[in-house]
């Protein structure tokens, strides 16, 4: 394992979104008993949930089966989670390539709504950020055209079997006062319910009468989130665990292990992977690879973009090999919406996601964070135990059948 860079830019994953312009700032068909997907038909008239925003469809459609614990011996996949941060739909068509392909290939992933995306600019005032103005953020409001883009593709990923969780709302980074770094866990609770407001009404904010309800109950499907810039995660945690979250995916510079809780939440960081060409590692996300590549330039000179290209899949494919063949530690990749370099980093994610589903066998699963919480929540403790005391890279004492034997 390499030594890793200060370049890595550890807290600054999903930091520039807006800066640099992005609409958003982030699986499972085997051949085995658990990963039979069940498909569920949504039900001919859903229940409408307060304003009609949302609707109750019953259980999601197209997911795995009940998760099964590890025999004693048995090799555990190797789970690979894509995620998204902000899924804005904006009309370059970024939401539904990824969600084609996701279904060209049996994976789920996990999005990461910002709750501001579904709020018109002309009613920002709603909006109070903690430690801001009334209306303030660093992202971009949607028009209304983007807004009904976004509601159709989360609900058609909602649809596909694919989890939403929650990018909170304005995405304020860096060290000033107004960052969510300085947020305390009440302040946490109030943009978490200023969120799930914008989520939930919608209608109501937008007055679009003709749309159809996301059909979920989002006070139920909401059990995770990755905080803006992965910074403010010690005092989200707290408000997480009261409001029963099973998962947090903010903390940076994670490395390929088995994934620990912490403060009773499991912690999914992204993680330092393989930066081909160079000594040290990257953050396995596309504005960390951006950042070493052309220094945070979205327009580098065009020349570089094929080698740069090759170079962030491989760091991807880099990084699932690692653990494929070593710890099986799970795979976590977040990524945006986003343009950068010419789309290079969409294509590198393509690329790596194809790679994984083409060479992947029953113990490889394209997951969502909730799926992989679910597996793991059902595994004996004990060997989740054994699990965690594996290092990068490193391979089972003896072999799986030897080292997962006796717990």
């Amino acid at each position: 394992m390499g030594a890793v860079s200060r370049r890595s830019l550890l807290g600054m994953g999903v930091g520039a979104a807006a800066a640099l312009g992005v609409a958003g700032c982030s699986a499972s068909g085997q051949s085995d008993a658990e990963g039979q997907r069940v498909k569920n038909a949504a039900p001919a008239r859903p229940k409408l949930i307060g304003d009609g925003s949302t609707a109750d469809y019953g259980k999601q459609p197209n997911q795995p089966g009940a998760p099964e614990r590890l025999e004693p011996g048995q090799t555990p996949p190797q789970f690979v989670i894509f995620s998204w941060d902000g899924a804005g739909e904006v009309g370059n068509g970024l939401f539904p390539r990824f969600r084609k392909l996701a279904k060209d290939h049996g994976a789920a992933m996990t999005f990461f709504l910002s709750g501001l995306y579904l709020l018109p600019e002309d009613k920002k005032h709603l909006y109070l950020p903690p430690n801001n103005k009334p209306g303030a953020s660093a992202i971009g409001y949607l028009n209304n055209d983007h807004i009904r883009e976004t509601l159709g593709n989360v609900r058609q990923a909602w649809l596909d079997g694919h989890e939403i969780g929650t990018h909170f709302n304005g995405h304020f980074c860096g060290d000033a006062r107004t960052s969510v770094k300085h947020w305390t866990p009440a302040q946490w609770q109030s943009e978490i319910d200023q969120a799930m407001a914008f989520v939930t009404k919608w209608r109501t904010n937008t007055g679009f009468d003709d749309a159809e309800p996301l059909p979920f109950d989002y006070r139920k499907e909401l059990v995770g989130a990755r905080t803006p810039c992965l910074l403010g995660q010690e005092n989200l945690l707290p408000t997480a665990r009261k409001l029963g979250w099973r998962y947090d995916a903010s903390s940076p510079g994670g490395r390929q292990v088995w994934p620990r809780k912490k403060q009773g939440i499991w912690d999914f960081p992204l993680q330092q992977i393989p930066f081909p060409g160079h000594s040290f590692e990257v953050l396995s996300m596309d504005y960390n690879i951006l950042a070493n590549q052309s220094k945070n330039s979205t327009k580098a000179p065009p020349a570089n973009y094929p080698g740069w290209r090759k170079q962030a899949a491989d760091a991807y494919i880099s990084g699932f090999r690692r653990a494929y063949e070593t710890n099986r530690a799970p795979f976590f990749i977040g990524n945006h919406f986003e343009q950068w370099n010419g789309g290079i980093y969409m294509d590198a994610v393509e690329e790596a996601l194809k790679h994984i589903a083409n060479e992947r066998n029953k113990d490889v699963r394209l997951v969502s964070f909730r799926q992989f919480t679910d597996w793991i929540d059902a595994q004996d403790p004990r060997v989740v135990r054994k699990l965690q005391g594996m290092d990068v890279g490193q391979r089972p004492a003896g072999g799986w059948k030897s080292y997962l034997a006796e717990v």
